[in-house]
Formats: C-alpha cells, structure tokens, sequence
C-alpha cells in the first residue's frame, strides 16, 4: 500500500547518475500524505493490472507508512482486498527516528503492533545493511508471533548476513530477495521449511547481478517467485514477466519458474488449497493463448493471458 511515484529514481539509476530524492523516505512522506481513497485507488489499479496478467493470490504488505496510524490504515486496506496481509512497519528506521533507532523499534513492538494485529497475517522485517539488525529483527518478529502473526523477512538483498539463519530459525515462511547466500545459508534453508523466494524484477530495475538459482535447487531447497511490486525497486505487477527474466537471467529452467511463481508462491504463504489443481483446491487459474507454457518465458513482454479464473469465476 502506497502512493506515489519514483520514476525520476529510476531514470537517474539507469543513467548512472546521483540522485537524492529521498528513497524510501520520498514514498513514505507521499503515502502519509494521501487520503484513503488515494490509497485504495492505487491499490485497486494496481491489483487489477496483475489480475489481468494471470495472478489469482497476492499478497500485500504495508511498510510505507512506519506510524501507527499510517501502518493500521495501510492494513485495514490491503484487508479489503486479501487475506494475504503482512505488517512491514520494520521496513526501514524513519527520519524522525534516525537519531533513536531503538525508540522506533520499541514503537514497532508496542503500540503499532497492538494497532495492526487485527489487520494482519503476517509480520515482516528488512534485516539487511542500511535496514535491522539480525538482533532487532528477531526482537520484533518474536513480539509479532507473541500476537499470533506469522513470520517472514526480506533478507540478503544487499549482502550476506544473517537474516536467512533468523528466518530458519523462527520457521519463518519464507525469506524474500536472497541474492547473497553463504554455503550456511543454504544449508539452513536445504533443512527447512523456509522458502527462498527470488525476486528478480529488484534486480532488473535496479540493475543489479541476478543470483543463481541452480545452487538452491541442487539443495532442495523451494524456490518461489514473486513480483515484490513496489514503487522504487521492482514497479511491475506481471508475473509473466518475472517468469521470463528467472528464465533468462537467473538459469531457471521454463519449468522451473513456472512452478515456482505458482505452487512456490503458495508454499511461500504456507497455503496448500492454490497453487495447483486438484480435487478440493481453490478454482484458480488461467488459461493461455499458446501453444505451449514455455512461450511465457519464450515470448516476454507479450501478454498471453487469455482467461483468469478466480474461486470459479472468470475475472478476465
């Protein structure tokens, strides 16, 4: 949940060029300042935009608000469209607390988190460089799952760490970017129930080096994909997409990401009703105009979805 928008960012990343703007700062300051139909209408194009390229379940988390009230309206909007809620208000440290890191996290684990436990599912932390401590992390996900919400993290986007051993540790669901993993964290993950979802639509627009995905498979390791739609480091919502660039650029096979932006992203959210098709299972899927699954990575950029059944009935 979010409002405006950071293509001038983009345009200077792409150039090579400084740029100041703010980040994370710059969406939080706009999201702070739109009304709740702003929010509500930004979400709704957004999600219609993924409907309409073939996803049937999404999940969505807050994290550009980072106050109470901020965080509990985000929440209770992404409540009107999915059960699939995460409280990200451990997305970074705001200005106003950059001085006192430590009073933000106390805010995370008191008050905001008593604010948003109705709304919310799941509780997620960047534990990263520039982010939370593999310390604090666990401090504010153990005050989470004290409230009944369930685990995940953003970790090892920017570096290695410790941020996939914490989600180990904590049975977290999943663990989402992984682009720098030691041979302990997949270790850790080889023995897990954690999934390690690649999101490779950050590493497309931020240009950054795509990891490779052979190493987590070659452990057993479940592997997910997912679009991490947001403002500043992954804008799309096209799953299609993200399935041609796993294929291209991160040594998927066209096989592989295609179970892994499905029936992984449903063991991402601990979900065993979607994702596949079977007696019992949710009607949700979406049927082609091909010749063959391979052309979703074969044909990129191309929108090849036909149909799109959602709960047995036809969205598109």
């Amino acid at each position: 949940i979010f409002a405006g928008d950071r293509s001038k960012e983009f345009r200077a990343r792409m150039l090579g060029e400084s740029y100041t703007a703010g980040g994370i700062a710059h969406t939080v300051e706009k999201t702070r300042a739109a009304s709740d139909q702003t929010l509500r209408n930004n979400a709704q194009s957004l999600l219609n935009e993924a409907y309409l390229s073939g996803t049937t379940t999404i999940e969505i988390k807050s994290g550009y608000g980072l106050t109470v009230n901020d965080e509990r309206r985000s929440l209770e909007i992404a409540q009107s469209f999915t059960d699939e809620t995460t409280f990200l208000g451990a997305h970074v440290v705001p200005v106003e607390y950059k001085k006192n890191p430590k009073d933000y996290v106390d805010l995370v684990t008191g008050s905001m988190l008593e604010a948003v436990t109705p709304f919310s599912k799941w509780i997620d932390v960047f534990c990263d460089k520039g982010a939370f401590s593999v310390d604090d992390a666990r401090t504010i996900l153990k005050a989470g799952m004290a409230k009944g919400l369930l685990p995940r993290l953003h970790a090892n986007q920017l570096q290695e760490g410790q941020g996939v051993r914490l989600g180990v540790e904590l049975d977290a669901a999943s663990v989402d970017h992984v682009s720098h993993l030691s041979e302990k964290d997949i270790e850790a993950l080889s023995t897990s129930k954690t999934v390690a979802t690649l999101l490779p639509g950050a590493e497309f627009s931020t240009r950054s080096a795509y990891p490779d995905v052979r190493p987590l498979l070659e452990a057993s390791i479940t592997v997910a994909l997912a679009s991490d739609c947001n403002p500043g480091s992954s804008y799309t919502t096209n799953m299609p997409f993200i399935i041609a660039v796993a294929v291209r650029e991160m040594h998927f096979s066209p096989e592989q990401a295609l179970w892994s932006a499905t029936m992984g992203g449903a063991k991402a959210l601990r979900r065993e009703d979607i994702g596949h098709l079977f007696e019992g299972a949710r009607a949700n899927f979406s049927i082609l105009n091909s010749d063959s699954y391979i052309h979703l990575a074969y044909r990129p950029g191309v929108n090849l979805v036909e149909q799109v059944w959602r709960d047995g009935l036809q969205i598109k």
